[in-house]
C-alpha cells in the first residue's frame, strides 16, 4: 500500500482537499507577513543608521529646523517618522503657541501620539500570525475528522472492515492534523520572535525620543534664562 504523500492527496475527498488548501494558504500567508515585516525592520535600521550620522551635527548645534528636514528625507526609518512628528511640533509651538502650553510640551503630548501610530504600523500584519497560530490546528483537526468519517463511509459502502480497510482512511486524515500543526507552529514562534523584536524597537524609540525632549527642555530652559538676564540688565 502507498503512503506517499502525492498518493494521499489524490485520495482526498473534495472537501479534504479544500481545508488541505486553506492550510496552504495559511502558510503562504505567514511566510508573506514574516519576509515583509522582517525586510521593513531592516530597512528601517538602515535609514535609522543613517538618518543618525546626518543630525548628529544638527543636535550638536541645536539646529532643530534641519533636523526636522532630514528627518523628512528618512521616510523609511521609524526613528526619523517619530522625530519628524516631534521637531514639526516643537517649531510650531515656537511659531503659533497653542493653548498656554510650551512648545516641548506640545512636542511632548505629540511624541506620545506618534509612538502609539508607529508601533501600530510595526505591527502590521501580524495579526495573521497570530489567526494562524490558533485557527490552523483546528482547521487541521477538521480534516482528519472529515478524512475518518470519509474512510468510515468507505467501510460502510463496502461492507469490509479490518486494519487494512481502514488504513489508508486514517493516514489521509492523520495528515491534515500534522499539516495544520505544521503551520500553527512556525507562526506562533515567528509571532513571538516579532513580537519580542517589536518590543525592543519601541523600546529604543522611546528612549531616543525622550533624550530629545529632555535636550529641547534644556535649551529652552537655557534660552529662557538668557533672557531674563537681558531684561534685567536693560532694566
Amino acid at each position: 500500500m502507498n503512503f506517499s504523500l502525492a498518493h494521499i492527496y489524490a485520495s482526498m475527498g473534495p472537501l479534504a482537499k479544500t481545508i488541505a488548501g486553506v492550510l496552504v494558504v495559511m502558510a503562504i500567508a505567514s511566510i508573506g507577513v514574516v519576509v515583509e515585516r522582517l525586510w521593513s525592520f531592516r530597512k528601517s535600521a538602515r535609514d535609522s543608521r543613517s538618518f543618525v550620522r546626518d543630525i548628529k551635527p544638527h543636535l550638536e548645534s541645536w539646529n532643530i529646523a534641519a533636523v526636522h528636514k532630514s528627518a523628512e528625507a528618512h521616510k523609511a526609518s521609524a526613528l526619523a517618522r517619530l522625530f519628524e512628528s516631534i521637531t514639526r511640533r516643537y517649531l510650531q509651538g515656537h511659531e503659533e503657541g497653542e493653548g498656554g502650553l510650551t512648545a516641548v510640551e506640545l512636542a511632548r503630548n505629540e511624541a506620545e501620539r506618534a509612538k502609539e501610530a508607529i508601533g501600530a504600523d510595526l505591527r502590521k500584519g501580524m495579526n495573521v500570525l497570530a489567526s494562524v497560530g490558533s485557527v490552523a490546528p483546528f482547521v487541521g483537526l477538521l480534516g482528519t475528522v472529515v478524512g475518518i468519517i470519509g474512510a468510515f463511509q468507505g467501510i460502510a459502502s463496502k461492507g469490509s472492515g479490518g486494519l487494512g480497510a481502514v488504513s489508508a482512511g486514517i493516514a489521509e486524515a492523520l495528515i491534515e492534523t500534522a499539516f495544520g500543526l505544521m503551520v500553527a507552529i512556525p507562526a506562533v514562534l515567528l509571532f513571538n520572535y516579532l513580537t519580542a523584536r517589536v518590543a525592543r524597537l519601541e523600546l529604543n524609540l522611546a528612549r531616543s525620543a525622550g533624550e530629545l525632549l529632555d535636550d529641547m527642555e534644556n535649551q529652552d530652559g537655557r534660552s529662557a534664562d538668557i533672557s531674563e538676564v537681558r531684561e534685567k540688565q536693560a532694566a
